[in-house]
């Protein structure tokens, strides 16, 4: 064989072999992908193997206390928009306004689910799990969780799961609705230090999660599960944190 066909084939392997070590494999939640190797997939995603302060969390043996009370200022009349973004149904939105935690304000930027519940509460995951991530100029977070059963009806939450693209990219526009229908009672939560439950799993995160599940449409929850069957982070170790509870 000619030497600089040799020379041109060896030259293209190694460019192919370099291009997909500096390309991440796109995250999961099984398999290749999957939560147990989220670290390896990423310089950008040690802190989902490394991190000693990780979420979700089972919410138990939490320490009675009086964290500090979140002031709602969300947009009653935002616009918002459903996607899929190939991990979750989201509902984004411009002008949803924001929260005040600690004397720290934060913009609600979307809310988003999981199946069945990330967190759990005395080892109890429940179907969904919704989170509202509002985001300071700093770029933390806190994210505000509601545990999702059947049982019930929500209008907000019907007219996500009656719009949710089935296919990833896709993006349905449903209007003018308040976030806070989907959040139930407010009043008595949970809060701890934790991160994001995917990848890059910035520990940047104060996590208030609602005690009072949300009763949702049964048919609804199957409708959300008919598109992700599962996409929940495995539980991780509370490690030396302690657990608030309202």
């Amino acid at each position: 064989m000619n030497i600089r066909i040799l020379l041109t084939a060896a030259a293209a392997i190694a460019f192919t072999s370099s291009a997909m070590a500096a390309t991440p494999q796109h995250w999961s939640y099984e398999g290749a992908g999957g939560p147990t190797h989220w670290g390896a997939l990423s310089a950008k995603f040690a802190a989902c193997e490394s991190g000693m302060e990780q979420s979700p969390v089972d919410l138990t043996h939490a320490v009675k206390a009086d964290p500090a009370d979140i002031e709602f200022h969300w947009n009653k009349d935002a616009d918002w928009t459903v996607v899929n973004n190939g991990h979750s149904i989201q509902a984004n939105s411009d002008d949803a306004g924001y929260i005040v935690l600690d004397g720290k304000d934060y913009k609600l930027a979307q809310f988003h689910f999981h199946t069945p519940s990330e967190h759990a509460i005395d080892g109890k995951r429940f179907p969904m799990e919704v989170h509202f991530v509002n985001v300071a100029d700093d770029g933390e977070f806190a994210v505000i969780g509601a545990m999702i059963e059947g049982g019930g009806d929500n209008t907000l939450f019907d007219a996500v799961m009656d719009a949710a693209p089935a296919k990833e990219g896709g993006s349905a526009e449903i209007g003018k609705e308040d976030p806070a229908s989907l959040l139930g009672q407010k009043d008595s939560f949970f809060r701890y230090e934790g991160s994001l439950t995917t990848p890059p799993c910035s520990q940047t995160v104060v996590w208030t999660i609602m005690k009072e599940p949300l009763k949702v449409s049964d048919a609804e929850i199957k409708k959300f599960q008919g598109i992700y069957q599962m996409n929940a982070r495995p539980l991780q170790e509370i490690g030396r944190r302690f657990i608030l509870e309202q």
